[in-house]
């Protein structure tokens, strides 16, 4: 038998093939499918029309003989990767191909594994449509389809009438469309269905809202409309994120012993937070975030001590932040806290103080007044604060530090007064330091030297002064430095180049003095791209990029993912302070910068000639100085975007075949330049003030406009939540939100 299935499974040249195809059908129509004879003995033909059916499958995928290498008949089915056979039949029970790299149709062949009761072919390259033979397999229990490129259900008519042991049904992550309601009818033993990320559209067939042994739904990221409807199984999960639903909130009565997790995030829903929500005593998650939801919260809205994550951002909820939403107690695992993006007014409740568990708080953009609490040390598990965009006045609360565990503290566009206390170095974990937009006043203390993980420090328009101490240089991991709008002064240090990491340094606003440092400026291998042979593409504008900084947080068995969403480029901005002297040339020499502005100094002498190495360079501002010379021949034109020579000491002509008309005003100020015209006769006919749309563009400054938009960018958005939790705090399972604006 070895020697004749050796054969069988020879490579797949043409001179064999119909030698293979007349072994495989043999087994496929043979009459001894039935795995039992009349004597009850387990028929050997009908095991190996198993393998067969699993070989001619395998004959699809010959181009790569890697592809299911294991299958191989002198081997035991048992050691065939991803095959499950049963111990007293013999008949293959399960399939599980995950992540085999497979493409192309799924072959019809499978739907003769009659006694298939687990079939997985996730996380593939299937295409085209489902076959409609696979519905009709009448043992299945879970059948998942997920992660292909499915377009087409197929459904026959009767299309689960022969499934009525299937449980589990997974067809996420494809490309299938039309309306849900087209399926005839569920198995009545169905418990999980996930149709979420395809493009199903119309409104919730009733079907699903009447199954009783439904436990887990996920619909999301589809274009379902319509209202959510209630639901009258006792559902465990409940994920509609990302469609287009309308209406207000269900109450869920038959569901309120059982559902942990309800996710209705980014639709349309209307009203208020009805009070029947908390009565969902088994909630772990509630996720209502960008919805149209308004009105004050109740007091009566108190849930549960089993909440671990409560999102209501992006909503229009207002009012005065209840003083008790979660109940607060020892048992209390709540760790997400959003409210951000809404209208809530009125103190900090001090309450928050006591919910012991709590990771991340957020309650940016909103109308808060007063002080941050001064107990919000005593949330020693708190890892990521942003209480941005709100109206708080007083000091940073020295027992702060008490959140020894702390990545981000943003605190950016407030009232907030004082100076940075040396204690602060305690928090050593930080990565985000965003005070931005504030009146904070006095210097860096030289202890923030001990602050070593930061990564995004933004210090701007504040009162800060004094001269820049080397504590900074201590911050090896630093990506984006702002210190701009501020009344620091002296000389700029000769290490300011020098951080291996760095995206972005703005100085700019301040009264720095002296000449630029020359020096140091290979260290960086975003500012210093040393193959200019891979010069940008031409874009209409400066492109911002997404500096994505990673938070794994990881405690008790619990494990966040958070994405620092910066808008930002690679830049330098030193305008408007007092610097004299020369561009020095290794500025120039910085490959990867993409904007660079010196603007409003007293820099003068010429510019050097490396300019032409800056291939990536997208915005160029050296207006109000007293460079002199010649218009370097060598600017590179075809990436800029943003373009200001205005106001110095150029001299010569400008040749219009450089492109430089396409800039109106960036030449004004220059009486002794003038444009070249036909003829060669030089006209001086430049724009006194640049034209008004480059006004509006430059009125704050591109990196303030385009590149920095702190007052926009430095809110946290948490990009995967996935919760694992102890025993203690109930096991929490979420994806709470993706957003990308």
């Amino acid at each position: 038998m070895a020697d004749t299935w050796g054969s069988l499974i020879m490579p797949c040249k043409k001179s064999s093939f119909l030698k293979v195809s007349f072994f495989l059908l043999f087994f496929l129509f043979s009459p001894f499918l039935n795995p039992l004879n009349a004597s009850g003995v387990v028929s050997l033909e009908a095991v190996n029309s198993d393998m067969a059916l699993l070989l001619h499958f395998k004959l699809h995928f010959q181009d790569n003989p890697s592809l299911l290498s294991s299958w191989d008949v002198n081997a035991p089915v048992s050691n065939w990767t991803g095959v499950t056979r049963s111990n007293q039949t013999g008949r293959v029970t399960g399939l599980n191909l995950t992540r085999f790299n497979l493409s192309g149709q799924v072959h019809p062949c499978l739907c003769n594994l009659t006694f298939l009761e687990t079939l997985v072919l996730s996380h593939n390259s299937f295409n085209n449509s489902i076959p409609s033979c696979l519905w009709k397999l009448w043992s299945l229990k879970t059948l998942d389809l997920s992660y292909n490129m499915f377009t087409d259900v197929n459904l026959p008519s009767s299309t689960f009438a022969t499934m009525s042991q299937l449980i589990e049904l997974d067809l996420s992550h494809n490309m299938l469309s039309g309306e849900i309601g087209n399926f005839p009818h569920f198995s009545m033993a169905l418990e999980k269905l996930n149709l979420g990320f395809n493009r199903f559209r119309g409104d919730i067939p009733k079907s699903l809202l009447n199954m009783m042994s439904l436990k887990y739904l996920d619909l999301s990221h589809n274009g379902l409309t319509g209202n959510v409807g209630d639901f009258r199984q006792a559902l465990v999960s409940l994920n509609l994120e990302s469609n287009l639903l309308s209406g207000t909130l269900p109450c869920l009565y038959s569901s309120r012993e059982s559902l942990t997790v309800l996710n209705l995030a980014n639709n349309s829903i209307l009203g208020g937070i009805l009070t029947c929500i908390s009565s969902l005593g088994s909630l772990t998650q509630l996720n209502l975030s960008h919805n149209e939801l308004r009105y004050g919260i109740s007091p009566r809205l108190v849930f549960s001590e089993r909440l671990c994550v409560l999102d209501l951002s992006y909503n229009e909820l207002s009012g005065r932040i209840p003083s008790r939403i979660v109940e607060a107690s020892e048992k209390s695992g709540l760790l997400l806290l959003d409210l951000s993006h809404n209208q809530f007014s009125g103190d900090i409740p001090v309450t928050i103080t006591e919910l012991k568990s709590l990771q991340a708080l957020f309650l940016s953009y909103n109308l808060l007044v007063g002080e941050i609490p001064e107990r919000i040390g005593n949330l020693t598990y708190l890892q990521v604060i942003d209480l941005s965009h709100n109206f708080l006045t007083g000091s940073i609360p020295l027992n702060i530090v008490g959140c020894f565990q702390l990545l981000a503290l943003i605190l950016n566009s407030n009232n907030l007064s004082g100076e940075i206390q040396p204690v602060l170095d305690a928090l050593d974990s930080l990565k985000i330091f965003d005070i931005g937009n504030n009146k904070i006043s006095g210097e860096i203390p030289l202890t923030l030297a001990g602050c070593k993980s930061l990564e995004v420090v933004d210090l701007s328009s504040n009162n800060l002064s004094g001269s820049l101490n080397d504590a900074i240089t201590k911050w090896s991991n630093l990506k984006f430095l702002s210190l701009a709008r501020n009344k620091f002064s002296g000389s700029l240090p000769s290490w300011l180049f020098a951080f291996q990491a760095i995206h972005t340094l703005d100085f700019s606003g301040n009264k720095f003095s002296g000449y630029i440092p020359d020096g140091n400026f290979n260290t960086s291998p975003n500012l210093y791209n040393g193959d200019i042979r891979k010069t940008a593409p031409a874009v209409p504008s400066i492109s911002a990029r997404s500096l994505d900084i990673k938070l794994s947080l990881v405690t008790d068995g619990t494990s966040l993912s958070f994405n620092y969403n910066l808008t930002t480029t690679i830049g330098i901005d030193l305008s408007d302070n007092l610097l004299h002297g020369e561009i020095p040339e290794g500025l120039f020499g910085l490959h990867g910068l993409e904007y660079l502005n010196l603007s409003y100094n007293f820099l003068d002498g010429p510019v050097p000639g490396s300019f032409g190495k800056l291939q990536k360079l997208k915005a160029l501002d050296l207006s109000h100085n007293s460079l002199s010379g010649h218009i370097p021949e060598n600017i590179t034109v075809r990436n800029l975007t943003v373009l200001n020579l205005s106001y110095n000491c150029f001299s010569g002509v400008v040749p219009t075949k450089r492109g430089y008309w396409k800039f109106p005003g960036a030449f004004a100020g220059n009486p002794d330049l003038c444009m070249e015209s036909s003829g060669n006769v030089c006209q001086q006919t430049f724009p006194v003030e640049p034209g008004q749309k480059y006004e509006e563009e430059m009125e704050e400054g591109p990196l303030s406009v385009w590149v920095f938009c702190i007052s926009a960018l430095v809110s946290f958005y948490v990009g995967v939540i996935a919760l694992f939790y102890s025993s203690r705090t109930r096991s929490c399972i979420l994806q709470t939100k993706s957003l990308a604006g």
